[in-house]
């Protein structure tokens, strides 16, 4: 398990999933696979082993876009938000269910530059 306030998760948002699944496939060899949780999100794995290190979102219906992010794990998604915002940055997916019990928000930095930050079902 990984430590809170540590990067442990990575999401990358299309609107052509099947287009990102063959780049990603081709050039890296990661895998994809459902997750059970969330209809519409692919895991992924990079290291070969099945074992899923970030996302594959289709974001053609609603969500956030088109992006490439990386997720902080936090004890308090709300919280963390409310920090963000306190700090200069901006909240651009305001926290929501993401399944299974996890909680999830997309922030701003003040630069712009998105990141993900998420609280698990077993915080």
């Amino acid at each position: 398990m990984s430590a809170t306030n540590q990067v442990d998760w990575f999401q990358i948002g299309t609107d052509q999933p099947a287009v990102a699944e063959r780049f990603y496939g081709d050039v890296f060899g990661w895998s994809f696979g459902n997750d059970d949780d969330s209809p519409g999100y692919r895991l992924v794995s990079t290291d070969g082993t099945g074992r899923p290190g970030g996302g594959l979102a289709d974001t053609s219906g609603e969500g956030p876009g088109q992006h490439a992010v990386f997720f902080v794990r936090v004890a308090d998604t709300a919280e963390t938000c409310r920090q963000a915002e306190a700090a200069g940055g901006k909240i651009l997916v305001a926290p929501r269910d993401g399944g299974g019990g996890l909680v999830f928000a997309h922030v701003l930095d003040p630069a712009g530059n998105r990141v993900g930050v998420y609280t698990p079902a077993d915080h």
